[in-house]
């Protein structure tokens, strides 16, 4: 096993800071989805245990593991450091990246959230799916989660920027081992879709005690969760959500439904905390049209209203709904209006850039696109516009407030 940390590093994008012993380990037979509630979870013996030398920085890590006959997978895992209070807070969208998790994908058992597999060894789809997912399983294919790159392209972006940045899980959010409101600014770098309670209370109380959000994709806050223990107790191991089918034991929280739907008059839409949200995927990327252009944010890039930067709506859009609930005293700014075709055949629809701006000078940015966070630093997506116009976003947070 070798571990890696995630950076610029001059280019190279990782370092590697560690490499095991040889492990010896015995093949283990794959769990079968408990029948009721799909769930998957490994209860295989520990193979090896890493201790986190304290002069490991905070970060996204990698463990990469390469077997004898030379197959290789991964792992990601966050380092924390709650000691010190760096200026921006990174966290990464870990019970998202559950959610899609379609572990194992053997053509059988496997299943996410989404789907899982017919009798017949097709993908299916709610019929199939889990309601309940573990992260006590590998995730599919070479070992990253679906969407990862919006994450290392956002940290590697930042780190070569300068910026005085730690991280931390959607996991830690939840389980409150971090306080975001201790931070300037907290960034949510990839597809950050779905949420418990906790979480948003977490968010919602650091936007009122001064911190700033910048959401830099789209979906964000659409699905409301439960994190819970796994069948050993085992704290933050296991994502349920039980979306349109009846939720067994909903909790004083509520049933685990979309957060638009959790309350009566769409109260808890996200939109009241973001500004906008998500309305559509896209049948093919589509240019971002530009307004607002002499706001500071797109200061230096030479945008104009009007002004198309290509393809970078992507995957799927959040958009402005005026018969939705908006950031209370709060200005909104929509920085960007582009049209784009739904790939559900609902005609044309509007992608939206949001900036709401409260009365205390709080910012809560949502990009509002899957593509943004790749522009950063993803080499077929690097965009310069998007690198300027998101130092703007980033050094107006950290400037100092009268």
């Amino acid at each position: 096993m070798a571990i890696y940390r995630v950076g610029h590093y001059g280019g190279d994008g990782a370092r590697h800071l560690l490499t095991s012993e040889p492990v010896r380990v015995q093949p283990h037979e794959r769990p079968v989805p408990d029948p009721e509630t799909g769930l998957i979870a490994c209860d295989w013996p520990v193979a090896w245990t890493l201790d986190v030398p304290e002069a490991w920085i905070s970060g996204i890590y990698l463990a990469v593991f390469t077997s004898g006959n030379g197959f290789r997978s991964h792992t990601p895992f966050v380092v924390r450091d709650t000691e010190r209070r760096s200026d921006l807070l990174m966290v990464l969208p870990f019970t998202t990246y559950q959610a899609y998790n379609l572990w194992p994908f053997d053509g059988r058992t496997g299943k996410n959230l989404y789907k899982g597999y017919t009798p017949e060894g097709e993908i299916g789809g709610n019929e199939e799916r889990a309601f309940r997912v573990s992260f006590d399983r590998p995730y599919v294919d070479t070992g990253a989660p679906r969407w990862f790159e919006m994450d290392t392209a956002t940290a590697r972006w930042a780190e070569e920027a300068g910026y005085d940045i730690t991280y931390a899980s959607s996991v830690d959010l939840h389980e409150g081992r971090i306080d975001p409101g201790a931070y300037t600014a907290v960034v949510f770098s990839g597809h950050d879709e779905y949420w418990s309670k906790e979480m948003r209370d977490c968010a919602e109380d650091a936007v009122a005690a001064g911190t700033h959000l910048a959401f830099l994709a789209s979906n964000n806050i659409y699905f409301h969760i439960r994190v819970e223990p796994s069948a050993d107790g085992r704290e933050g191991r296991v994502v349920t959500c039980y979306k349109e089918a009846p939720d067994p034991e909903p909790g004083a929280a509520g049933p685990t439904v979309r957060w638009r739907k959790l309350a009566k008059k769409r109260r808890k839409a996200e939109q009241g905390l973001l500004g906008v949200q998500y309305n559509g995927i896209l049948a093919e990327p589509a240019p971002l049209v530009v307004r607002e252009s002499d706001h500071w944010f797109w200061k230096g890039t030479g945008l104009r209203d009007g002004d198309g930067i290509p393809d970078l709506v992507g995957v799927e859009a959040d958009g402005f709904d005026p018969s939705m609930p908006r950031p209370a005293d709060s200005e909104q700014t929509l920085l960007a209006a582009s049209p784009y075709k739904d790939s559900w055949g609902r005609g044309r629809r509007e992608h939206n850039t949001s900036l709401c701006e409260d009365t205390e000078g709080t910012l809560v940015f949502v990009a509002g696109t899957f593509h943004w966070p790749l522009a950063l630093n993803e080499p077929d997506h690097l965009n310069p516009l998007v690198q300027r116009a998101t130092r703007n976003l980033v050094e107006k947070m950290l400037e100092p407030r009268r």
